[in-house]
């Protein structure tokens, strides 16, 4: 349990730098800096550590697949923005709103860093569109949205992190929301 909580600890600081990095680019350097805090609190941390998954993938699938829900990850969607499963609410009158800018871009961020995370070395820069895709049928997220990120992933494979820029992602959101 102690090696798992350091391990775990290393994974989201880990984590958590990558999407630093990338906000900046980005033009959303708060947003990097606040990114994912509350995985620092007992509720998320404690069932991390629990569940860690040797740094593959994320502890709170481990547990999903083992009790079938995780009360970590109802924690962490209910407070972070940038999960479009914040934003999703079945009995509004729009299910699946436009999300904001900023926390599409910190999406973005979180997407590209969580599969750099996680691949390690293995990581390339197909990875977050091959990630995307494989999660995509599964998404409650504004069509509109979902063909602005396939975009942004498919425009990251082929030419790498050079189109993270705030200008360009912006026109190209404006462009899919329209």
């Amino acid at each position: 349990m102690i090696k798992n909580f350091f391990k775990h600890l290393h994974t989201v600081n880990k984590h958590r730098w990558e999407v630093f990095k990338l906000s900046v680019k980005v033009g959303i350097p708060f947003r990097g800096l606040v990114h994912d805090l509350s995985k620092y609190s007992y509720t998320e941390f404690s069932e991390s550590v629990k569940y860690y998954a040797d740094g593959k993938y994320s502890p709170l699938k481990k547990c999903k697949m083992e009790t079938g829900f995780s009360p970590a990850w109802l924690h962490h969607k209910g407070r972070n923005k940038h999960h479009f499963e914040y934003w999703y609410d079945s009995v509004a009158p729009e299910p699946t709103p436009i999300i904001p800018f900023k926390y599409m871009l910190e999406m973005i961020c979180d997407r590209i860093a969580a599969s750099k995370t996680y691949k390690g070395k293995d990581y390339t820069l197909n990875s977050p569109l091959e990630y995307y895709r494989h999660e995509e049928p599964k998404m409650t997220l504004n069509p509109k949205l979902k063909s602005f990120l396939e975009e942004v992933f498919t425009e990251l494979s082929k030419n790498g992190e050079k189109i993270l820029n705030k200008m360009h992602l912006k026109k190209l959101y404006l462009k899919h929301i329209k």
